[in-house]
């Protein structure tokens, strides 16, 4: 560049400037779309249907009296959702006070994706 006369020193200076910075704003704008996407795929694959499904029928079949048909329903509950949502689900009725007049629910869902816990007191 000792040979370019002022003129052609600033316009080569300033073609760089500018290639660098469309280099810079191109990696910005990538990095923004991939955090963009991901974050709404995040919202998009919470299976908040699947928790609900599955909770409703555990709560239908917290009224059964019976430990041997309840741990039926468990075991029928568990292999359904693993065959049809590819999701583990486990959950205990327990009694919530000595008379046994109200059940704690401990509820675990996880797909492998999402984790979700509940503990309710009906």
């Amino acid at each position: 560049m000792a040979r370019l006369n002022d003129d052609a020193q600033w316009i080569v200076l300033m073609g760089f400037m500018v290639s660098f910075s469309l280099f810079f704003l191109g990696i910005v704008i990538n990095q923004s779309t991939v955090v963009g996407q991901t974050t709404a795929e995040g919202v998009l694959e919470f299976p908040k249907n699947d928790i609900l499904n599955v909770r409703s029928a555990v709560l239908q079949s917290s009224g059964i009296a019976i430990p041997a048909d309840l741990d039926n329903v468990k075991k029928d509950i568990s292999s359904i959702a693993l065959s049809r949502k590819n999701a583990i689900v486990s959950f205990r009725v327990a009694c919530g006070d000595p008379l046994c007049e109200s059940k704690l629910i401990d509820i675990h869902y996880n797909n492998g994706v999402t984790a979700y816990n509940e503990t309710a007191n009906y």
